[in-house]
């Protein structure tokens, strides 16, 4: 991937919390996810002005033990994902806050 890449949560989404994994669905789809707790952490710092480069190399780098190519590779292919599912918006410019959900 060129470029910066940030990330937001949707707002057509239903998400909790329970210990270190997140539970979300989709509004559109009623389509359930359980995220790990990396996933977790990259779900709860997308917050639309970060780019992903940065949550990875400062929350994930940081508190796992991690090569930074592996985690950004992993990063890139889980958002996708989720964003083909609607539950995460991407874009190469920051999200402005009005679409972006409170974790």
């Amino acid at each position: 991937m060129t470029g910066k890449l940030y990330v937001a949560r949707s707002t057509a989404i239903a998400a909790r919390s329970l210990g270190d994994e997140t539970m979300v669905m989709s509004a559109t789809d009623s389509t359930l996810f359980t995220l790990n707790e990396v996933a977790t952490v990259i779900w709860k710092a997308a917050d639309g002005l970060t780019p992903l480069e940065e949550i990875v190399a400062n929350k994930i780098c940081m508190e796992y033990d991690v090569a930074p190519e592996a985690a950004m590779k992993d990063a890139e292919d889980l958002v996708a994902k989720l964003a083909q599912h609607g539950l995460l918006l991407l874009s190469e410019q920051p999200i402005p806050r009005a679409k972006v959900v409170a974790a």
